[in-house]
């Protein structure tokens, strides 16, 4: 009887895991394309194949649909850091090099969904729940530290004095410029003489930087520079 019962339970899992892989790439697409306002209910059960009904019988409403999203999000991110960052990934490459990859991976990342993470920081930022919001920024502060301790293993290619401050800062700034010129889009067009004028001069530059912080003096990070510094 047991046997029977495990038998049938199994699929039923499986369609339920599936169910909700689909709920959850649903909402991301449509907080992508609709933002937090215009991502629905009814928008998002349509993106997933699914009547309102379902979404609201796995979901009590849209705050717990984003909150679930938000925090799988967030895991996933910091599993792909550690599948990347492994040891033998680090210990073959030189701290310009992995900067330049950090770099480039973020920038990447956060054009690719700019929209997505727009929406979701809008949501988690002004979110009541003061224990959702320590979670996320456990989730956070966790990938965060996969990446500095990554580079923390260089520590005799970094002239900074303090190295164990010197990188999570150095990050830290690179992270908050990206999300505002990228995520948040807080420069205005007039702004734009003034900056990098495509995606590759932005990550040289972010890489000079964040270099030149630490005291690196190779600070090609791994590529020519685009042009000749001076």
């Amino acid at each position: 009887m047991r046997r029977t019962a495990n038998a049938k339970l199994a699929p039923q899992q499986a369609r339920s895991r599936e169910s909700l892989r689909r709920l959850l790439q649903a909402a991301a697409e449509v907080l992508e394309e609709k933002g937090l306002t215009g991502a629905t209910i009814p928008r998002i059960a349509t993106r997933a194949g699914l009547s309102p009904g379902a979404v609201y019988r796995r979901f009590r409403d849209k705050d717990a649909l984003l909150r679930t999203l938000l925090l799988d999000m967030l895991q996933e991110v910091d599993k792909r850091t550690g599948e990347m960052l492994t040891p033998e990934f680090v210990s073959q490459r030189s701290i310009p090099a992995l900067v330049r990859k950090v770099v480039e991976g973020t920038l990447r990342g956060y054009r690719k969904h700019a929209g997505l993470m727009r929406a979701l920081n809008q949501f988690a930022r002004s979110h009541p729940r003061s224990s959702f919001r320590k979670r996320m920024d456990e989730l956070e502060v966790r990938n965060f530290r996969r990446v500095v301790d990554a580079l923390l293993t260089k520590r005799s290619e970094i002239v900074h004095p303090d190295p164990e401050t010197a990188v999570p800062f150095a990050l830290m700034l690179t992270v908050f410029a990206l999300r505002e010129i990228v995520v948040l889009g807080t420069l205005s067009s007039t702004w734009s003489s003034l900056m990098p004028k495509d995606d590759n001069h932005l990550a040289d530059e972010l890489t000079r930087s964040f270099l030149s912080y630490l005291g690196n003096v190779n600070q090609t990070g791994g590529r020519p520079p685009s042009k000749p510094l001076t």
